[in-house]
Parts: C-alpha cells; structure tokens; sequence
C-alpha cells in the first residue's frame, strides 16, 4: 500500500496542484502510480457489467435489425407477402390481404414504431460507452504522461549525480596539481 503524503507529492510535483484539488480521475491516476498497479480497463466490459437485460436485448436487436441478413430476410418476407396476396391466393380468393395491403402496412408501421425506439436506446447506450472510453483514454494518457516525467526526473537526477562526481573529480586533480 502507499501512505497518502506520497500521493500528495506526487500530486505537487507532477501535476502542480494539491491533493484535494484533483478530480476522481487524476486521483485514481496518482493512486495507481503510488500502488505501482495497473490502471488500463475495458470499457466494453465495464458498461456490460451495469447494462440491464433491456439495455443488453436493445443491443441484440439494433444489431440484427441494421445488418444485411435481416434487410435480405425482410425483403424476402415482403416479396412473398405481396406475391402470394397479389396472385396466388386471389386466385382461389382466399388473398387475406388484397392490394394495396393494407394489413402490411399497419405490420409495417407497427414494426417501426418499436424498432425504432429500441435502436435509440442501444444508441445511447453507445454513446454512453464511447463516454466511459474516453474517461478511460484519458486516464491512461494521463498516466503514461506522468510516468514520462518521473523517468525525466530520474534522468535527470542521474546526470546531476554523474556531473557531480565529475566536478569532484576535477576538484581533485586541480587540488593535486595545486
């Protein structure tokens, strides 16, 4: 675990600003840094972990409503619908639904008043994802940003130490010939 003033001054140095002026995420960013963990997550898997059972079959049904077999299917569907209504059945006058269809029409309509509302809500749920995404993105940048100027810091201080000991060492030798 790590203590509090570490996540303190991490906050001071890194990002210039007290502890308690932070957001949730820059904190859970410093958290991380401080506990030396992980910080990456799928926002797939977060946004399945909340979705309800209607969020989840709102999903299912934008996603075959809007591909090529439905539409292929659909179409199929109401080729034959008009086929056998227009020719066979009226033939033997048993067409339950003689041009201008009008009981395919209400299907039609009634189809649409209910697929659209559910490919609305499988959309927001989209974007709702897309949000927590973004959320994600930017504490991972965020991360990797402040990991970037540790290593600078590091470096830094290594060639403050290497220089150091340089100027010692020429100390020295000006002191012996001296």
């Amino acid at each position: 675990m790590h203590d509090a003033t570490t996540t303190a001054d991490l906050s001071l140095r890194l990002l210039g600003r007290p502890l308690d002026e932070l957001d949730a995420d820059e904190r859970r960013v410093l958290d991380a840094i401080a506990e030396r963990r992980l910080i990456s997550r799928d926002a797939a898997d977060l946004d399945d972990a909340e979705a309800s059972f209607g969020a989840r079959l709102s999903d299912k049904v934008a996603a075959v409503g809007g591909s090529w077999g439905f539409i292929i299917a659909f179409t199929t569907v109401l080729l034959g619908w008009m086929l056998l209504n227009s020719d066979v059945l009226a033939r033997w006058g048993m067409a339950f639904d003689p041009y201008p269809f009008i009981f395919l029409n209400l299907m039609l309509s009634t189809l649409a008043a209910v697929q659209a509302p559910i490919i609305m809500m499988s959309q927001n749920r989209a974007s709702a994802k897309d949000r927590i995404s973004a959320g994600l993105d930017y504490e991972i940048n965020l991360r990797a940003e402040l990991e970037i100027m540790r290593l600078h810091e590091k470096l830094d201080q290594m060639r403050i130490h290497e220089l150091a000991g340089k100027v010692d060492a020429l100390c020295e030798r000006m002191e012996v010939k001296g």
